[in-house]
């Protein structure tokens, strides 16, 4: 029987390990050449607050989740990012609401640069929740995913203070921001910045995340003839 009770343990503790590693999610590798050039992207951004049904593919996500802070070439003190930030400091955090990805779970995801992976944090449609705490804005409902950004303030304050906290981090913020709207319109999607959120209700929603939120980007399909905004 003693024997018969260790092994039961041993599947339990395996299959618990089993269900753990399976809720991080190694992502399709970004590509870094070819593609539409900045001057093009740039052209053709315009904010997108309506976007038509479909899936993304996990590639997609790959690719706008490394330009909104993935790794990119190797740096003096260590791997350099794919946007700026005041002192090298790196104050914001990456997350993801999933809900219409293929291959991918409806859910909340923090998103690791260093190695390019998914960790699944809640899982379920939150696209709904995330626009309730957006001022009811239908377009992060209706987009294939979002991505939020959060900041930590207290690692730019610990060395440039207020400055770091009011100035430097929103500016590592809208350099997030610009490269992942550019990606977006090379890939031929569309999205828009927002600010206008409850941060208290947004974190509700993002169960487990860290920081507070800074910026949401809902992206998604655009819809064919749909003039843009700006």
């Amino acid at each position: 029987m003693r024997s018969l009770a260790l092994i039961i343990t041993a599947i339990i503790l395996f299959s618990g390990c089993s269900a753990r590693a399976q809720d991080v999610i190694k992502l399709p590798a970004p590509e870094t050449e070819n593609g539409m050039s900045v001057q093009e992207a740039i052209y053709k951004r315009r904010s997108t607050r309506k976007f038509s049904p479909g899936v993304l593919s996990l590639e997609e996500v790959s690719q706008l989740l490394w330009a909104a802070g993935g790794a990119t070439i190797d740096g003096v003190t260590g791997p350099t990012r794919s946007y700026a930030s005041a002192g090298g400091i790196y104050p914001l955090e990456i997350y993801l609401v999933a809900g219409n990805v293929e291959g991918l779970e409806a859910g909340l995801y923090e998103y690791n640069w260093r190695n390019n992976t998914l960790k699944l944090l809640d899982k379920g449609d939150l696209r709904g929740a995330l626009a309730g705490a957006s001022y009811g804005q239908r377009m992060i409902s209706q987009a294939q995913v979002t991505i939020v950004i959060t900041a930590i303030y207290e690692k730019t304050a610990s060395r440039y203070g207020q400055r770091g906290r009011d100035l430097y981090v929103p500016m590592d913020a809208g350099h997030v921001g610009q490269n992942v709207h550019l990606q977006a319109e090379s890939l031929g999607l569309g999205t828009v910045m927002v600010g206008a959120f409850t941060p208290e209700a947004v974190s509700r929603v993002l169960k487990g995340a860290k920081g507070v939120p800074i910026y949401i980007m809902p992206i998604g399909k655009k819809i064919d003839g749909l003039k843009d905004d700006r």
